[in-house]
């Protein structure tokens, strides 16, 4: 008999335990060929004084069984804690979220019964990397980081995913008409990969006017390639076109781990009523079973799914004119179960293919390139009126190799010639170029002489040059520098 694969189960909050009992009673009675490792996350962790919400033997459980059916838990806005799963994909490398997202039409009711696209989301960084400061009284500050080897990572997912998958298209939202360096890292990256595969169509689309044409015609993307924050929002918006947020499960893959789980929340004010839709849950367990191997008893439990919808056996969320019966989370798990066996018959048989072409993302190999120092904004907390006098006072106090070139407030020029109509907080960024190379000299006699003065500067951030082309952005306003 073969042996069985041992996961580690975390039941979660709010509604977590009991779409995760529902989930897990299926499992059993499908057979399938798992040990469960429950464990402790969420808020008992949190509450236990652990700040990630994960307890010391959580996290031993899930190093070692590399496998996590998690349900979903209560998020904290106490900046004193971390997002639960924000640490678990960044830890543990799991960098890519793939979500697929299907009509169920019209068994369950949607706008669009053409729909079937995946969702492929950038899983660690960008501004989920949680790095944020208050600056001033006024002004606080979310650091956005978009790293090469990350973008690299997930365009060659997207890509591979689709090729596996039998897709046709890969589609990349980015918003680098505003953010043309972290933004349109990730672009450039994708224009590039996109050429490794040429049997695959590729297009990109600004995310504002791309998301509005995923809202209004689904059925025109196949494979959509997000930076984080934007695959997060296309997750929860895709899964509620389709018909509800309930029927959406999500997989997190590394290259060790992996985490499968449900796109909606704990909501804890549905906790205990036996309401819930546990079919997010049961659709990530069943891409958890393709993952481990078991694609017989994945398919085996997709199309008991499918046929429960199909005979109208719906709760809450899905419940409609047409539907049969309402029922809770248990009755749910039980209408599959009596079903497993049996296949649908309007929404399409699932067959899993046993040996499903596996892919691997090679290692990224770190370029060469040639960076020079070649000035330094500074950041001041200030709440003077006359900025010329301010301007002037800086360029007195700069070192000889240091030029003050402009002042901004959140990034539109003020000095030299602003307007008056721009409205400024107490937040000031002066920028101070080098005439030749920026030293770590000139920084400190800088900063040295601000601090005699008693001039608030609260940040700096160094200004490079990479292969001699420009690592920073110009302020909304600012004049590029000789033939830029």
């Amino acid at each position: 008999m073969e042996n069985k694969r041992l996961i580690s189960v975390a039941p979660g909050d709010g509604v977590g335990p009991e779409i995760m009992s529902a989930t897990l009673a299926i499992l059993k009675a499908a057979q399938s060929r798992i040990d469960f490792e429950e464990l402790v996350i969420g808020q008992e962790a949190y509450l236990a004084g652990h700040q990630s919400g994960i307890s010391p033997q959580a996290w031993d459980s899930i190093r070692k069984n590399q496998i996590l059916l998690a349900a979903p838990v209560i998020a904290s806005t106490d900046s004193r804690y971390k997002s639960t799963n924000v640490i678990l994909r960044k830890m543990l490398g799991m960098y890519a979220n793939v979500r697929p997202c299907v009509s169920f039409a019209p068994f369950v009711p949607t706008q669009h019964p053409g729909m079937n696209v995946v969702i492929i989301r950038e899983n660690e960084e960008d501004l989920y990397a949680g790095i944020e400061h208050r600056h001033t009284a006024e002004v606080t500050q979310c650091t956005k980081l978009i790293s090469r080897p990350g973008c690299e990572k997930i365009v060659r997912y997207a890509f591979e995913y689709a090729r596996s998958h039998y897709r046709k298209k890969v589609t990349c939202f980015s918003k680098d008409n505003i953010m043309k360096m972290t933004d349109g890292l990730f672009h450039k990256v994708f224009n590039a990969i996109a050429q490794e595969y040429s049997e695959i169509e590729h297009e990109h689309w600004i995310v504002d006017i791309g998301t509005a044409k995923v809202a209004d015609t689904p059925e025109q993307f196949d494979v959509l390639v997000a930076p984080n924050l934007y695959g997060d929002i296309l997750n929860d918006m895709t899964a509620q076109l389709a018909g509800s947020i309930g029927l959406a499960g999500s997989a997190n893959y590394g290259a060790q781990c992996a985490m499968f789980e449900t796109v909606h929340g704990a909501a804890p004010h549905r906790a205990g009523q036996n309401s819930a839709n546990p079919s997010g849950l049961l659709q990530a367990a069943v891409m958890m079973l393709n993952h481990i191997g078991q694609p017989d008893v994945a398919e085996w439990i997709h199309n008991a799914w499918l046929r429960t919808l199909e005979d109208g056996i719906h709760t809450d969320d899905i419940y409609h004119s047409q539907s049969s019966q309402r029922v809770g989370t248990a009755e749910f798990a039980e209408a599959v179960i009596e079903r497993l066996g049996q296949e649908p018959e309007h929404l399409g048989v699932i067959r899993y293919e046993q040996n499903r072409p596996l892919f691997q993302i090679p290692p990224y190999k770190r370029p060469q390139v040639l960076k020079q120092w070649v000035g330094v904004d500074v950041f001041f907390d200030w709440r003077g009126a006359d900025i010329a006098a301010f301007a002037q006072q800086l360029q007195g106090l700069s070192p000889p190799d240091l030029d003050l070139k402009l002042i901004t407030n959140r990034g539109v020029q003020i000095w030299p010639e602003g307007f008056a109509d721009t409205f400024c907080t107490d937040h000031w960024r002066c920028r101070f170029l080098a005439k030749t190379a920026c030293s770590a000299q000139d920084l400190l006699q800088l900063l040295s002489a601000l601090a005699e003065r008693k001039l608030d500067f609260i940040k700096t951030e160094h200004l490079y040059t990479f292969d001699g082309k420009r690592g920073y952005s110009l302020a909304q306003g600012e004049a590029p520098e000789g033939n830029e």
